[in-house]
């Protein structure tokens, strides 16, 4: 009897209890090791500016007749691909913009003005020489106004969120998604990206530090989609493999108190 007993206790317990090994729970393992001598961060790392991207281009300068320009100026149009033009109001010099379809500005007294696959530097730069032509102290600064990212699978809070800087890594987009759950796979986190009309993946073993850190999608870009996986042990709720499970680890469980309180009655 006390054999039956130990046989059920254990099944039970495998059928309780997830199959998924420590070892595949903890982040960036090895990481004090292979990090123990300081290795340098690329700090140079910048978003490229994409189409539909909201844009907030300041201009400072002592010149009053190009500010009041700004300041006076109402683009119409919209983001909308079928429309000619972007859409900028301006207030204390600042213009804000949608980056069309074809990647260009409609940027006032310059005209069109190319965006698309340039950092905020390189276009603030680039407005700037224009402008200069005119006025030698203008200044010019660019920033995106939000990006957003989609994180969907097996993690606490899945959904869109929306970024307001410009530097986002992996795993930062998924604490802001409440971390994984204990379901999830670690070693096999797929991100897709679209850039420049193509789309791409990658896979991310976020318990291998050096496929994190070396990753190309680890520094988030614009619609950015991460998907996390489920363990295969489980099942779906109300699927019938998943009903199967809990009702015959329930049984089993029953049985095996029974069985208890049988030996111990009859002792």
């Amino acid at each position: 009897m006390k054999k039956i007993l130990l046989i059920l206790t254990v099944a039970a317990t495998a059928l309780m209890t997830s199959c998924v090994n420590n070892k595949e729970m903890i982040y960036l393992q090895g990481a004090d090791s292979i990090y123990a001598n300081t290795v340098a961060i690329d700090k140079n790392f910048q978003l490229l500016i994409q189409s539909d991207d909201q844009l907030a281009i300041s201009i400072t300068s002592r010149d009053k007749q190009l500010i009041e320009q700004f300041n006076n100026s109402i683009l119409v149009g919209s983001g909308n691909s079928q429309s000619g033009s972007s859409q900028a109001m301006t207030q204390s010099g600042v213009c804000y913009f949608y980056v069309l379809q074809d990647g260009t500005i409609e940027f006032p007294i310059i005209g069109k003005v190319k965006a698309a696959g340039l950092t905020v530097d390189q276009l603030s730069e680039n407005i700037r020489q224009q402008l200069s032509k005119d006025v030698n102290d203008v200044q010019v600064s660019t920033k995106i106004m939000s990006f957003k990212i989609t994180v969907l699978g097996d993690v606490k809070t899945p959904g869109t969120q929306s970024y307001t800087g410009q530097r986002l890594t992996l795993l930062e987009a998924l604490g802001r998604a409440g971390d994984l759950n204990a379901s999830a796979i670690r070693t096999n986190v797929l991100v897709i990206r679209e850039e420049n009309g193509k789309r791409s993946s990658y896979k991310v073993d976020l318990t291998n530090p050096e496929s994190v850190f070396n990753s190309p999608a680890y520094y988030m870009q614009q619609n950015d989609l991460i998907y996390v996986e489920s363990n295969k042990s489980v099942k779906v709720k109300g699927s019938t493999s998943y009903t199967y499970l809990t009702v015959t680890g329930t049984l089993v469980s029953m049985v095996a108190s029974i069985v208890s309180l049988i030996i111990a009655l009859t002792r």
